[in-house]
């Protein structure tokens, strides 16, 4: 700030993560787009809660503080599946797991309150833009992973019960939610000249009426006492996710209403390209550094982001709520462009450690019902099959690899996001070109993908891909690597205990993958219900929220453990 010649910041953005300088972390892209539209921007990281100290030593914003638990919530980046603390945190200087509270969005907002002596002041002295004049308090906006997914009435798995949005529990003025790129911009430009924001899609906020022609769910109280209530609500909440055809929607919480606003709308291709073109440092702040590196700036530092979004909407993952269905993909000029900004860095030794996004092979195309008149409320893109509106092509993302992986400088690209080999069958034309080049030129060694399970029942219940297609998947990619005279593996991640799934359906997981798959799988986790997903909805209901059928849930820690101990064969009858 003295360098700039700063007397006082307009934002302070406040981080559960240690501060890593990469269009990857959510807070370094805030920032620099709040500065890149001539805000003054800071940025406190992984601030002590015992003190007012850490807090506090960037003053007070004039504008707003902006708080996010990281890039992890809070409870899943401190707990294992079966609730025992974790000892390590990837985004934690040094790797050892002290630094980020349990609840941070709440533990930090409440932090601000204590340290916290006035209002950040607007031009002419307006107030907030809330109409509410003078007081204590500073004006506080929640965002992030956490945030955005318990921004509505939520199954919480640490205490085992439905919890109230975060917004609430918090205190704090606002949430942003999903990727929030457009909304604070908005949200800063209302705050700076005086406007009310209440308006701005993306935004939730507290309010004590209804707004006219929002869809009002069940309210907190309604959804705690009954379960088919619950799903009912979240139903709700799921559809309305997409910017062109969702409703505002509202919850009663006591007295007073939760409102959300309609999704924010999806950045035009040129502006997501201007968002990868602001110059990340692909560091950790020096600051943080000096306490120690961070894990997870190893796998980022040197990879390339090429799209957002998801249409494969597994039960188990919030990739769709959060980010959306809709894949928003950058210019093959604007990636080009980053990777000749990474040959550059005088760190870089020619290895792109991941070209992709959520799923690599999302690039570049997408359905053209859904970007006119948006997702469909009545079938997903890719389960229980491959919508025909959906016109697979893998022909861009074959083209880009192609041009990346040329550039001089450039030794290897690699494809570490995962891959739905459902959808490489499905594309007759240029899948098969597709996988080609992957085992030919963006393999080391091993393939990661994700199946998840390999029993259709379970399959189903998580929205994944038949285990038909992975066979068909996996005799090609043998093919493919003795054309080309090599020895590489598939890696495959595996879920025990998800709903649905007992141990009669581990044992035959553990027979698909030892006779046809002739693997030992070793990546096997524990289902964990995290807040707004349909798997998280199934663990807490006990029923299949699309027909309302019982569904066996194991909940018993002992017996979840044994499900993950039959494939790995570890202790396999330790708790029969």
């Amino acid at each position: 700030m003295r360098k700039l010649g700063w007397e006082a910041l307009d934002v302070i953005l406040v981080t559960g993560d240690s501060y890593i300088d990469s269009p990857f972390i959510g807070t370094a892209v805030i920032g620099k787009l709040l500065v890149n539209a001539g805000y003054r921007v800071g940025v406190i990281a992984q601030p002590d809660s015992s003190s007012d100290v850490e807090i506090g030593r960037l003053g007070e914003p004039t504008l707003f503080w902006g708080v996010t638990a990281g890039s992890i919530d809070s409870m899943v980046a401190n707990y294992t599946a079966l609730k025992k603390k974790r000892r390590s945190d990837d985004y934690t200087p040094g790797g050892e797991n002290t630094r980020r509270p349990d609840r941070a969005t709440i533990v930090y907002t409440n932090l601000i309150r204590r340290f916290s002596k006035r209002l950040p002041p607007l031009p002419m002295g307006e107030g907030r833009g809330d109409g509410k004049k003078g007081g204590s308090n500073p004006l506080i906006v929640l965002g992030g992973i956490e945030a955005s997914l318990r921004r509505v009435a939520h199954y919480d798995f640490w205490t085992d019960k439905i919890r109230g949005s975060v917004l609430f529990d918090a205190k704090a003025d606002f949430i942003l939610y999903g990727m929030a790129e457009k909304a604070v911009l908005e949200l800063a430009e209302a705050l700076r000249d005086g406007r009310d924001p209440h308006g701005i899609h993306g935004l939730c906020y507290i309010s004590r009426e209804k707004p006219a022609d929002y869809v009002e769910m069940p309210s907190l109280e309604t959804v705690a006492s009954d379960k088919s209530a619950f799903i009912d609500m979240f139903n709700l909440f799921y559809q309305n996710n997409d910017p062109l055809n969702s409703k505002g929607l509202c919850q009663k919480h006591g007295d007073r209403y939760l409102v959300q606003n309609p999704p924010a709308h999806y950045q035009t291709q040129a502006e997501l390209d201007a968002v990868y073109a602001l110059d990340f440092e692909r560091a950790q702040h020096p600051y943080y550094e000096a306490q120690g590196p961070v894990k997870a700036l190893e796998t980022i530092r040197f990879s390339i982001p090429t799209h957002r979004g998801c249409y494969g909407e597994c039960n188990f993952c919030a990739i769709a709520v959060h980010e959306g269905r809709t894949i928003r993909w950058r210019s093959p000029e604007s990636i080009v462009a980053e990777a000749e900004a990474l040959i550059q860095h005088p760190q870089f030794k020619g290895y792109i450690q991941d070209l992709g996004g959520p799923t690599a092979n999302m690039y570049g195309f997408e359905c053209a019902k859904k970007l006119k008149s948006g997702s469909c409320l009545d079938r997903h893109c890719l389960s229980p099959e491959i919508c025909p509106a959906l016109k697979v092509n893998h022909r861009p993302a074959v083209d880009l690899l192609k041009q990346v992986r040329q550039l001089k400088g450039v030794k290897k690209v690699f494809v570490a996001s995962g891959i739905r080999y459902d959808m490489l069958l499905c594309d007759r034309a240029h899948g098969d070109d597709y996988l080609r080049q992957v085992v030919q030129h963006h393999t080391s060694g091993q393939l990661k993908i994700a199946p998840e399970h390999t029993d259709d029942y379970v399959l189903e219940k998580m929205g994944k891909p038949g285990s038909e297609s992975l066979l068909k998947f996996k005799e090609r990619f043998d093919q493919l690597n003795a054309e080309a005279g090599k020895s590489q593996f598939l890696t495959y991640y595996m879920i025990a205990a998800h709903p649905g799934c007992s141990e009669r359906e581990m044992e035959r997981l553990k027979r698909f993958t030892s006779q046809k798959l002739r693997v030992n799988p070793e990546q096997v986790q524990i289902f964990t219900p995290t807040p707004s997903t349909y798997s998280s909805l199934m663990y807490y209901t006990e029923m299949d929220p699309f027909t309302r059928e019982a569904l066996f849930v194991e909940k018993d820690p002992r017996r979840k453990e044994q499900q993950k101990n039959i494939v790995t064969r570890k202790g396999a009858r330790e708790f029969s």
